[in-house]
């Protein structure tokens, strides 16, 4: 249901995928065709497509490079795809429109209590100049992640955990690798999971892995063991397969899944999130996947009118559009992503010196974008844009290390820096491109 509301309220953002299951067996042919039929049902009116067998020739078609020796045919059914950082900015930009306030780089240092220990305010840090403020709250919401212990630990000063953080590594390669818009999902690896081969920004996302880890951080790196893993099981299913100079790009995320039993396998986890209320009045949801992100925060905002003892209000996000909507997306055009924005950049690219200037032909990055990521999508700093605002980093670490210099001058003229903080702009960046670098 949500996946399908997420493909209404965000068209620009969002798009219907077909993906390919390849089968090598007859009995895997019958397996994934029932699976499939109910998972088909569990989506209802919401479904994306019905999930039908294929024969040899028309998986063949749908996937030229697919390996076919043994082909038997193939599994064809529809998902949903999406851009995570981009939506999470439309997001906020929605939030906003409808009267909150948002601050980016402000990290909670501190929970403050009163006099019979309930939460009533936090000290935060503006993490660009280093200064502190204390506001007041009626209610506390943590909604971090995998960072949602730390946050727990203020709060009560015990190291219980309640997140078990489970990395996912993923390879950017070339479409020709995967030359239709078709995606491959290899539903069998050695590790028990599935692997994924996705068209996206018109590269390819080879992966994930699911390594458990002991220890969160704000740049989780991807390790030898888990990129030749990928590339292992790919070059059992396609041909030619990728190696590793093909890697345009290599990068890691953290899965916030809820703290699990000794020994049990992260994979095994259940992906639906928890809403928890300590003693103190603190909200903490844990869990959870991007595709509920308005299950999830309709689930919070209710818990926190329980606290406040407010009357309940009724949730208005389940056809709230989010901002950008557009419809009849053209998702040949670079900039579809920015949807109704897209006309608001190309104006202010006439107003400014060289606005049109193709500084990436690898993704048709213009300088306006630099500046419009600046006046109206919050970014401070080269990886904002880079990374996050477009998707350069993720999909090309060599050309966005290379373009890197034009975008801290373009930022720096926005936001009156000097040539020392470009200097240092850059040298930052390239530190933790490195991280994206496929050669660690």
């Amino acid at each position: 249901k949500e996946r399908g509301l997420l493909l209404q309220n965000a068209p620009h953002l969002t798009k219907n995928l077909s993906f390919v299951i390849p089968i090598y067996t007859w009995w895997d042919k019958l397996l994934y065709t029932v699976g499939l039929k109910f998972y088909d049902l569990l989506a209802g009116k919401l479904s994306l497509g019905k999930s039908v067998p294929i024969s040899k020739s028309e998986t063949i078609k749908r996937l030229p490079t697919i390996k076919k020796e043994g082909l038997k045919g193939g599994i064809l059914y529809h998902d949903g795809q999406f851009d995570d950082s981009r939506l999470a900015l439309n997001m906020a930009q929605t939030a906003i429109e409808n009267g909150a306030t948002v601050l980016n780089y402000a990290k909670v240092i501190k929970l403050k209590k009163d006099a019979n220990g309930k939460l009533n305010g936090v000290i935060f840090q503006d993490t660009e100049t280093g200064k502190e403020f204390e506001t007041k709250t009626k209610v506390i919401v943590n909604a971090t992640g995998v960072f949602a212990d730390d946050i727990n630990k203020m709060d009560h000063g015990t190291d219980d955990k309640t997140i078990s953080p489970s990395q996912g590594v993923h390879i950017m390669i070339d479409k020709k690798f995967c030359p239709t818009d078709s995606a491959i999902m290899i539903p069998k690896t050695s590790d028990g999971r599935v692997l994924f081969a996705v068209p996206w920004h018109n590269k390819i996302i080879l992966g994930t892995t699911d390594t458990p880890i002991k220890q969160e951080s704000l740049e989780p790196k991807p390790t030898e063991q888990e990129i030749n893993f990928i590339l292992e099981t790919a070059r059992g299913y396609m041909n030619p397969a990728p190696t590793r100079k093909d890697i345009l790009s290599v990068f890691a995320g953290l899965r916030p899944l809820a703290a699990t039993k000794e020994g049990a396998k992260t994979k095994e986890v259940s992906r639906s999130h928890k809403v928890i209320t300590s003693e103190s009045g603190l909200v903490s949801i844990i869990g959870g996947k991007w595709t509920t992100y308005r299950k999830m925060g309709e689930d919070v905002v209710e818990k926190a009118e329980q606290i406040m003892k407010v009357p309940h209000k009724k949730s208005n996000t389940e056809h709230l559009k989010i901002h950008g909507y557009r419809k009849d997306i053209d998702y040949k055009d670079p900039m579809y992503y920015y949807g109704t924005d897209k006309e608001k950049i190309l104006e202010l690219s006439k107003e400014i010196e060289n606005g049109n200037e193709i500084i990436s032909k690898e993704q048709n990055i213009i300088k306006a974008q630099i500046v419009w990521a600046v006046k109206k999508e919050m970014a401070i700093n080269i990886e904002d844009f880079l990374s996050r605002r477009t998707r350069l980093l993720l999909l090309d670490q060599k050309e966005a290390v290379r373009i890197a210099p034009i975008v801290a001058e373009v930022m720096a003229k926005e936001l009156g820096k000097d040539e020392v903080w470009q200097k240092n702009e850059i040298e930052s960046f390239k530190n933790i491109a490195e991280i994206y670098n496929t050669h660690i």
